[in-house]
């Protein structure tokens, strides 16, 4: 139970911040400050529902495409944020592919790097 909670704190931060940045980085995507958190659960509870889905897919149908279900799962998260959400708004084609890209590896670094600093003595405790 500890585990998913902070998978889920983990994925909160990690979208959170690939969300921003990507606002910050690209003219035609805004992020309102009021609606910032609604629009970042969102898309963390579309992207812990949708990845399964969108695994289980590719692997049936087109295994090579397996390795990017992650990114597709963020790009459906974000589509589906936008239509959902009043506080995300995205424009343009290469708008919406950047910032699929910029999202998605907010999220994996977040994932990868922030455990080793807000996690280490729970990490610690594991290899014990």
């Amino acid at each position: 139970m500890i585990r998913l909670l902070l998978r889920t704190l983990l994925a909160l931060i990690g979208n959170a911040l690939g969300l921003w940045v990507a606002s910050l980085v690209l003219d035609d995507m805004s992020i309102s400050g009021a609606a910032f958190v609604v629009a970042v659960v969102i898309f963390t509870v579309l992207t812990f529902v949708l990845q399964p889905l969108v695994t289980k897919v590719a692997v049936q149908n087109a295994p090579a495409l397996q390795g990017s279900s992650a990114l597709v799962t963020t790009f459906l998260g974000l589509l589906l944020t936008d239509l959902l959400s009043d506080g995300l708004s995205i424009d343009g084609v290469l708008t919406w592919v950047l910032a699929t890209v910029i999202v998605w590896l907010g999220a994996l670094l977040a994932g990868v790097i922030l455990p080793m600093f807000l996690f280490k003595e729970l990490l610690a405790e594991d290899r014990d």
